[in-house]
């Protein structure tokens, strides 16, 4: 077992979380117990409550509300998800441990994948304010889409995020573009209404979604706006050479995306399309989208001098 000692800080010393570990997550089942170890000895208490599915988790965290001084979440961004609603009654941080396929959350707040090291972030007790998307009164962390993404989230099995992880997403996608259909939709924000005939649209709190995709290169979780695109192209290959915009967050350079800033907008179709938020179908259109900012406080990498923002320290070669 590794040396996992760690100083106790003024912000973990003594101090109790509410450990929710999801088994179903892609990494679910890897040792995590040198990360357990490091946030016992630097002086965090652990609850570790049964929780079956994602209605469960977000009910124990109000539960144990009072007992408690975090939420720790083992899993993925659907895990994250689900605990949403809870943190946002309760107030208290949460500190992640990235265990699913995308961890876009994590990636978004430069937390290391290595579960030992985001551990060592928990223990850091740096946070910061993050705002929360909101689509028909289900909160999002990251984007909620409808068409392309949305088709591929319910194609992509649990089974095959687990045996094939990101690749999964690739297999499964392949598989679905020649397939797909552009949609005629409705996009109402800031007093006017656009008509469109899109491949997806994608509303972004966050920045990363779907693997490591951004929704817009300069997107921050906790800058007070959704960041919208809308794909507007003819035909399915048309996304192909769009693939590194996507990636990059610079698809408002492409004539055949519509994109723009707001804080509310309302979506509607002809029939009811399914949404995905989070990597999880939740609801359907039409869609009401808005936004809670400061919604929630999360653990995240120190503050360093030389790196910007946040540290980078442990994030380089684990993904």
């Amino acid at each position: 077992m590794e040396d996992v000692d760690a100083p106790k800080t003024a912000e973990t010393r003594n101090r109790t979380a509410l450990l929710l570990l999801n088994p179903n997550a892609r990494r679910g089942d890897e040792p995590i117990d040198d990360a357990l170890e490091l946030l016992r000895d630097s002086g965090i208490r652990l609850i570790e409550p049964a929780t079956h599915d994602r209605k469960e988790i977000s009910t124990a965290i109000t539960w144990y509300a009072d007992e408690v001084d975090m939420v720790i979440v083992g899993g993925g961004d659907g895990s994250l998800n689900a605990a949403a609603p809870g943190l946002v009654e309760t107030g208290l941080p949460l500190g992640i441990l990235p265990l699913g396929t995308a961890n876009d959350l994590a990636r978004t707040l430069e937390i290391p994948f290595t579960v030992v090291d985001a551990a060592r972030v928990i223990v850091g007790g740096e946070t910061r304010p993050l705002d929360l998307g909101i689509v028909n009164d289900i909160y999002f962390f990251n984007v909620a889409s409808i068409g392309f993404s949305a088709k591929l989230a319910r194609v992509l099995t649990s089974d095959a995020k687990r045996r094939f992880g990101k690749l999964g997403y690739a297999i499964s996608a392949m598989k679905l573009v020649s397939q797909s259909r552009s949609f005629s939709a409705e996009i109402e924000h800031d007093g006017h209404v656009d008509k469109v005939r899109t491949l997806q649209i994608s509303v972004g709190s966050g920045r990363y979604y779907g693997g490591g995709l951004a929704v817009d290169e300069g997107a921050e979780p906790d800058d007070g706006r959704l960041d919208v695109y809308s794909l507007e192209i003819n035909h399915w290959t048309e996304l192909v050479p769009l693939l590194p915009a996507l990636k990059a967050g610079t698809q408002k350079r492409w004539k055949n995306v519509r994109t723009f800033g707001t804080t509310e907008l309302t979506v509607r179709t002809k029939r009811p399309l399914d949404i995905n938020a989070d990597g999880e179908i939740l609801t359907t259109t039409p869609a009401r989208f808005g936004l809670r900012p400061r919604a929630v406080t999360v653990y995240v990498p120190e503050e360093t001098e030389d790196e910007g923002l946040f540290s980078l320290a442990g994030l380089t070669g684990s993904h």
